[in-house]
């Protein structure tokens, strides 16, 4: 614990087929996520769905986008109760310019208002898309700051980057 308090890392990460970075054991948001939690130390959660397990890029794509057209939320396993934490990251790939579907999903399902929540993501040139917009509009009485982006393909060696990005937060 540090002075932001207790703080949570929540992220979807998507292994397999990815743009750039080809087929990979390990996703690269995930790789993020762990670094946070490492230097953090925070406590992590991941959202798992195994709607998009093998699947190859441009399938993943394409359903990634009738997704986000259909307003679709995709389910996930598990629960994580978010009361003793006073800062949560909130982590994922950007697909079709925000977030995954399945993080809508989880925005629609656990109140994070009145927390600091922390967006970060993975892209290929995206950014930030529209995810920080969209976090505060899932959460309009939090404290969204502190965004973070970062090339999936420079994530492996990207640690130093979230370190010193995390140390401009008081980690």
């Amino acid at each position: 614990m540090n002075k932001n308090g207790k703080a949570l890392v929540v992220f979807f990460s998507h292994a397999g087929d990815n743009y750039s970075v080809g087929n990979i054991k390990v996703g690269n948001t995930k790789i993020v996520a762990d670094y946070i939690t490492e230097l953090a130390g925070a406590d992590q959660f991941e959202i798992v769905t195994h709607k998009y397990d093998g699947m190859a890029y441009q399938p993943l794509c394409d359903l990634a986008k009738e997704e986000q057209r259909k307003g679709e939320l995709p389910p996930y396993e598990g629960s994580v109760d978010v009361s003793k934490y006073d800062t949560v990251f909130i982590g994922g790939p950007v697909w079709w310019g925000t977030y995954p579907q399945v993080m809508f999903t989880f925005f629609s399902k656990v109140d994070l208002n009145g927390k600091t929540v922390i967006p970060f993501t993975t892209h290929e040139g995206s950014g930030l898309g529209q995810c920080v917009r969209d976090v505060r509009k899932a959460y309009p009485k939090a404290n969204v700051t502190g965004q973070f982006s970062i090339y999936g393909h420079d994530v492996r060696d990207g640690k130093a980057r979230v370190e010193k990005w995390l140390k401009t937060l008081g980690y």
